[in-house]
């Protein structure tokens, strides 16, 4: 089987932690400038920089996301940034503006560029175009269907990258090219800004009656005639990979650490499957609805557009983060952990691992705090404790209670 790269989204530190300790063979982050994610935490220049030397120490690549729609203003910083890019040994760039493209291929050629989708790149004459000018990836613009995808492939063979989307929100707009949130509030979403208005509710009046307003109803609870549902092709990935990608792109840089490390850990435990010849079972297919997400979709893989989400603008999801593991105490025969939501003496929670504890459950019982005091009730959030098991989780395991249990 084709090897295919799975790459992760690291809006932050901690989620470029999970989603390496997960098994990402790659993360995409962003720093302070030129990315398209200007409230995801994102990276200063020596963040960027720990970040690089982290990953790379794992055998993990690093992409810095440098696709914003480029005013003039931006090209008086562009090249002193770039540089400093090279200079921390990341492993490309991902753009969208043609003139940074440009920048990039003229003062920056050791600097790898990835074509973002918002490039809008849907065939093969426009790939080559791109690649002959030095591009080395494409991210294929997410209206291209897997038919196509394949046909690209067979006729430009392996003389470019080929890059998509596998799991995420999407965007209503063509290739994700929105200016409702620039219209509605002033916020760029194509400089980083996006307040997403597209989840929003909305109405109408006559202009006569003002204070009447007629609620746009799909059904008892509201209107979504612009709201995307979220992209999921685990049920698919075989096709994907037969389709003759490269790369496989997780979305969700402004999405919880929880989410990218069970997002991640589901589609490499796939992939690991596909690569084995074994399929792919309704066990990874049920774990990405324990993550937050809206109602599926496969977005236009199959020329389908079943991509409004008439239920709900709001996410749901089957269990909640409790813990982070910060390691295994041999003495104590307990794991120690970082709590992040409240959970109490006798339930159970559930083993989120790259290893094979996945799914394995344990019992509160006997919990500690650092000082040894018995805590029967951890609603602290960050407070550490000490949990009696028989196993031997990991630094980045995470424990997870199932919700309306």
């Amino acid at each position: 089987m084709r090897k295919v790269e799975l790459l992760a989204p690291a809006g932050n530190m901690e989620k470029l932690n999970t989603a390496c300790h997960f098994g990402a063979d790659s993360v995409y982050m962003a720093g302070n400038k030129l990315g398209l994610r200007a409230y995801a935490g994102n990276f200063d220049q020596d963040g960027l920089k720990e970040g690089v030397e982290f990953a790379h120490k794992l055998g993990k690549k690093v992409y810095v996301t440098v696709n914003v729609f480029a005013y003039e203003d931006d090209f008086e910083c562009l090249d002193e940034y770039l540089t400093y890019l090279e200079e921390i040994g990341v492993d490309a760039v991902i753009v969208s503006d043609v003139g940074i493209v440009s920048r990039c291929l003229k003062n920056h050629p050791n600097l790898p560029v990835h074509l973002s989708t918002q490039a809008s790149t849907t065939n093969s004459y426009s790939i080559e175009f791109w690649r002959d000018l030095g591009v080395k990836r494409i991210v294929l613009a997410r209206e291209v269907s897997l038919d196509n995808i394949k046909k690209i492939r067979d006729r430009l063979g392996e003389t470019v990258e080929l890059e998509a989307f596998v799991h995420g929100a999407m965007c209503m707009s063509y290739s994700g090219r929105c200016l409702l949130s620039n219209y509605l509030v002033n916020r760029g979403a194509n400089r980083g800004e996006c307040v997403q208005a597209c989840r929003w509710e909305y109405a109408i009046h006559e202009v006569k009656r003002p204070n009447k307003p007629l609620i746009l109803e799909e059904d008892e609870r509201g209107s979504y005639i612009l709201n995307s549902r979220d992209l999921n092709m685990m049920a698919h990935l075989d096709k994907m990979v037969d389709a003759g990608l490269d790369s496989l792109k997780i979305e969700g840089r402004m999405k919880t650490a929880y989410y990218v490390g069970t997002v991640v850990n589901a589609y490499r435990r796939a992939l690991d499957k596909l690569e084995r010849g074994e399929k792919i079972g309704e066990d990874l297919i049920a774990e990405l609805d324990k993550a937050g997400h809206r109602s599926y979709t496969t977005g236009f893989y199959f020329g389908s557009s079943d991509n409004i989400c008439l239920e709900s603008s709001q996410p749901v999801q089957d269990y909640e983060f409790s813990a982070y593991v910060l390691g295994y105490n041999e003495e104590k025969s307990a794991i120690l952990v970082e709590q992040r939501n409240r959970f109490v003496e006798g339930e159970r929670l559930q083993i989120l691992s790259p290893d094979s504890a996945f799914c394995q459950e344990i019992e509160i019982k006997g919990v500690t705090d650092t000082e040894g005091n018995l805590v029967e009730d951890a609603k602290r959030v960050q407070q550490k404790l000490y949990i009696p098991t028989e196993y031997k989780l990991h630094k980045g395991d995470i424990l997870r209670k199932k919700l309306n249990a």
